[in-house]
């Protein structure tokens, strides 16, 4: 769980991998990360619950549910026929949620840095054809601190969830941390899901789950062979695919200082009623 473009996707490959492919010989493993691990907020996003939409999600569907109806939503359907262990993403604040989700589910909250977080978002949307954004990089700036963008506003996500971060079923992670040292990330991931893994395993699942790999099998991994129809080709030669530079403070490069400004300003009068920080915040 988390808003947009915090490390969701990383995230969720560590996951599936620590929970269903310790040993990385799972003979699933080369399948899309939705196929393993279904967006249940995909339905919404991309329509695929309307009969004309015969795409990836609904091939894999039908794979797992042979009479499935797609007017019944294509990733609810295949989130309720995922074996366990189940590993769900989501998009949606706890109050989208089921009351009793905590009580229910581990749950996994990843943050990030709001100035990485705008770039991240901003690319997606130039990037995913049927967003197609094609403003300017302060325009989208303005539409974040003016709390416009979809699953907005940011704070409110965040508030919803950091009060909640010492429950035993929520385990809060800052996208930084996991940059800095992924190992040791995953180790606490480990206590928290209670894989028990090797220190082998966690070596190779680190390896076998950071940025260049990951980048490595990025069409596969996400939407199959069919992934170049969904993005924007000029947006990808020029700017990199759905995997983009995974860096933790290239906002330094990319932002000006007046956007800099109105995102320092935003994030003080949010945070500090909070009472959470980001690494190269300032």
């Amino acid at each position: 769980m988390t808003y947009p473009k915090c490390g969701t996707t990383w995230t969720q490959e560590v996951v599936w991998t620590m929970r269903n492919n310790p040993n990385l010989d799972h003979p699933k493993a080369g399948a899309p990360i939705s196929a393993r691990s279904p967006f249940i907020d995909s339905d919404m996003l991309m329509e695929m619950g309307k009969e004309k939409s015969k795409g990836l999600m609904f091939e894999l569907l039908k794979d797992a549910v042979p009479d499935a109806d797609p007017n019944e939503g294509i990733a609810l359907q295949l989130t309720a026929h995922t074996p366990d262990p189940r590993t769900i993403k989501t998009h949606l604040p706890f109050s989208l949620m089921t009351p009793d989700l905590l009580d229910t589910a581990k749950v996994i909250y990843v943050a990030r840095n709001p100035k990485d977080v705008v770039l991240s978002f901003l690319h997606h949307c130039r990037l995913i054809k049927t967003i197609g954004y094609v403003g300017s990089l302060d325009q989208y700036v303005d539409y974040f601190v003016n709390d416009l963008l979809i699953y907005g506003p940011y704070w409110e996500h965040l508030r919803e969830a950091w009060p909640q971060r010492d429950h035993p079923n929520m385990h809060f992670l800052f996208y930084e941390d996991m940059k800095a040292d992924p190992k040791a990330e995953m180790k606490k991931l480990d206590r928290f899901l209670g894989t028990n893994l090797t220190e082998e395993q966690l070596e190779k699942i680190a390896h076998y789950t950071s940025f260049e790999e990951m980048k490595k099998h990025e069409k596969e991994a996400l939407q199959g062979k069919n992934m170049d129809t969904f993005l924007d080709q000029e947006v990808l030669k020029k700017d990199g695919g759905f995997y983009r530079k995974g860096q933790a403070g290239s906002w330094k490069d990319r932002l000006t200082d007046t956007d800099q400004s109105k995102i320092d300003i935003w994030t003080k009068e949010n945070s500090l009623t909070l009472g959470i920080s980001f690494k190269y915040s300032i």
